[in-house]
């Protein structure tokens, strides 16, 4: 493995790695890849669901009934103290300025109902949504810009399911580019910092920026290949390539100055970095690419996708900065590190010195009492667990406020909440909907069951409109009840629509955490054990993560509810977070962990284990705060789950750096001495 890691350092291959990369560059520029991964986003719930879920079958029913998938566009007018004969006439020129615009897949506007009140009325059409966004952003738009706010005390807002829709497809158009920048500028400032050189800088960032457009490449290629991919997982994409390149880049640089100071050819120090620091970098992008792949196994098409999306990231993000980089830095030399320029002879990190040295050794000092003080205070922060809800949902999932949330709400202060989006009920057999529609209308909750005449040999299609707004998780938790009741009429009823399309999502979501958590740390354990050749420290490393990944959920949640006033977390939430926060949490502990081992076989390991800590320290810290970093710009976007992933794994990665990695692991192996590499030779020699 060595050998082969070593091949971009070689005076020949070194071009020929340089000059691979700058093509396949300029190929996915050439190509257009980047917009064309975008374009190929999905970013409709209904694309989400797995293909056995009971929504599924509905949507697929009704497609067929209603010869294509719709979204219904609510157009909803209200004055608060009635409508006057003047908006009544600005509703009928509406309607026919409206139905004059010509989209393909859309249906006339029809007459307006009004409430019993007098103060709201609702038109509405369908579009055919085909699973091609503009087929519905494009006419929500228009009609936005005809018809929205007119003043003078009249609300009019463009709501319903399409309405949602566009805000959705809205929210994460040119959602990379923001990222992107936010990332890459908080990455420059943290690489000029960490190197104190106005020239180094821009190498391990070209390398990233490397690794970024080979990901878009890579990423169409999995989406023509039937990959789900939303606005979610491709900004998950962006801050993974980023955090995870830079890293890799900073952890190969330092070896790779160490070594400058031993050796004049930088070729040969090149060759001796990616020999000693690339077996540690390889198995921690492993670790977390095959613990994202797992994600592979999710029923949620959504999670789904992000698997092998982000596992293919991490990998790319390696290769850029194990062959790219390194014939990038062996082309231009020492100079580069200017004004800090590494010379053979310079003193460097030194493994009996310095403040991480210090850090260990007050930790040896006292280990059962260090190990004990921080066990206690992260377990207070997981009692922050029990703050954590699932309360976030498709309307109040947004950071800003979109015009379909408020339309919903004004639409909900004179009809049934869920009349902007009914419930789709499908009896299979014509003789019973007479009973069905009774069953349904006897469930609380239900305002209403009418028909939509609709049918065919499939069945006949009601539409129940709900007394709770159907994006809540009221109208979720209703949905078994409707199910139960619909099949007791007609046992092969189906029941569909906006609120069953979230119940089984959640559903589904719930089944991919209890599968793909133990799965997840069933992997980190194999791929801990044969790197470390040892099973007691494997499950060592793997207890301080788990513990760090609760206290960080748990933590995250009271911040979320008492500080940022968030109504609760997506369902998929704990289950992103604990791949990422026990993928990269573990593999901080790889980085110094190896290097501990390699310590160890020379000096034992109790000195092992201060001169790996003394020696990693600061580049591991140096990472860890650029990968924290790199997820926090998630804030930027206008997404409450996003917002709060990125803040989770922010805080985690930091949480890890300080305290799990540099106290609570030195603490246990400190306690637990030469029986850490059990059943390992390693431990007999000691």
């Amino acid at each position: 493995m060595s050998r082969i890691l070593t091949l971009p350092a070689g005076r020949r291959a070194k071009w020929v790695f340089f000059a691979i990369w700058i093509v396949a560059f300029f190929g996915i520029s050439a190509g257009d890849l980047f917009t064309k991964f975008s374009d190929a986003e999905k970013n409709e719930s209904t694309s989400f669901l797995p293909g056995d879920a009971e929504s599924t079958k509905a949507l697929d029913v009704t497609k067929r009934l209603q010869g294509g998938e719709q979204a219904a566009t609510v157009i909803v007018y209200r004055r608060e103290g009635g409508l006057t004969a003047t908006d009544k006439q600005r509703i009928a020129s509406d309607t026919t300025k409206l139905n004059g615009l010509t989209f393909a897949g859309t249906s006339k506007f029809g007459e307006p109902v009004v409430s019993k009140d007098g103060t709201t009325a609702l038109i509405t059409n369908q579009i055919e949504a085909d699973g091609d966004g503009s087929r519905i952003q494009d006419p929500v738009e228009k009609y936005r810009k005809l018809v929205s706010d007119p003043g003078g005390g009249l609300e009019v807002k463009v709501t319903g399911p399409a309405g949602f829709s566009a805000d959705a497809i809205k929210v994460f158009e040119g959602i990379n580019g923001t990222l992107l920048a936010a990332a890459g500028a908080l990455v420059l400032v943290l690489l000029i910092g960490i190197y104190r050189s106005p020239f180094f800088w821009f190498f391990p960032l070209l390398a990233v920026i490397m690794g970024e457009a080979a990901s878009r490449g890579f990423g169409y290629a999995l989406t023509e290949a039937g990959v789900t991919v939303n606005g979610q997982s491709s900004s998950i994409l962006s801050v993974l390539v980023l955090g995870a390149g830079t890293d890799y880049a900073l952890l190969l640089v330092a070896r790779y100055r160490e070594e400058l100071r031993q050796t004049e050819d930088r070729h040969e120090a090149m060759a001796r970095a990616l020999a000693t620091a690339g077996p540690a970098i390889v198995a921690s992008a492993l670790t977390v690419s095959i613990a994202l792949l797992a994600l592979s196994l999710a029923k949620v098409n959504g999670t789904a996708g992000l698997g092998p999306i982000g596992a293919m990231g991490i990998l790319v993000a390696l290769l850029s900065q194990m062959t790219f980089l390194p014939a990038l830095l062996v082309i231009v030399g020492r100079k580069p590190f200017w004004p800090y320029v590494p010379h053979v002879g310079d003193s460097g990190t030194d493994a009996t010195h310095g403040a991480w040295r210090r850090i260990g050794e007050r930790v040896a000092a006292r280990p059962v009492r260090v190990l004990v003080m921080t066990t206690g205070l992260l377990v207070v922060m997981c009692f922050g667990l029990l703050n954590l809800s699932g309360g976030l949902t498709q309307s109040n999932s947004f950071r800003d406020r979109v015009e379909s949330v408020a339309g919903q709400e004004l639409v909900a202060k004179a009809f049934p909440a869920g009349a902007s989006a009914p419930t789709d009920v499908i009896v299979s057999d014509p003789s019973r909907v007479a009973a069905v529609t009774r069953a349904v209308s006897g469930v609380p909750g239900v305002a209403a069951v009418r028909a939509t005449g609709q049918s065919g040999p499939e069945g006949t299609l009601l539409a129940a409109s709900l007394s709770m707004d159907p994006n809540s998780t009221e109208a979720y938790d209703l949905v078994p009840k409707l199910r139960s009741a619909a099949r007791s009429a007609d046992p092969e009823a189906l029941i569909g629509g906006t609120s069953a399309v979230e119940h089984d999502l959640r559903s589904a979501s719930a089944r991919d955490t209890k599968l793909l958590v133990p799965l997840t740390l069933v992997i980190v354990f194999i791929i801990l054990g044969l790197l470390l050749r040892a099973i007691v420290a494997p499950v060592a490393l793997i207890a301080t993560v788990v513990l760090s990944f609760a206290a960080t959920l748990g933590f995250s949640a009271v911040i979320f509810d008492v500080v940022f006033g968030f109504p609760g977390s997506d369902p998929t939430f704990p289950l992103f977070a604990f791949i990422f926060l026990v993928a990269l949490g573990v593999d901080y502990n790889i980085f110094l962990m190896a290097r501990v081992r390699e310590e160890t076989l020379t000096h034992g390991t109790h000195e092992g284990m201060l001169r790996g800590l003394a020696v990693t320290g600061s580049v591991i810290t140096s990472a860890g705060i650029v990968l924290a970093g790199t997820f926090s710009v998630l804030a930027v976007l206008p997404l409450v789950f996003l917002t709060e992933l990125g803040f989770a794994i922010a805080f985690g990665v930091l949480l890890d750096t300080f305290l799990v990695r540099s106290v609570l692991v030195p603490a246990l192996v400190f306690v637990l001495g030469p029986k850490v590499w059990w059943p390992s030779k390693l431990d007999q020699s000691n």
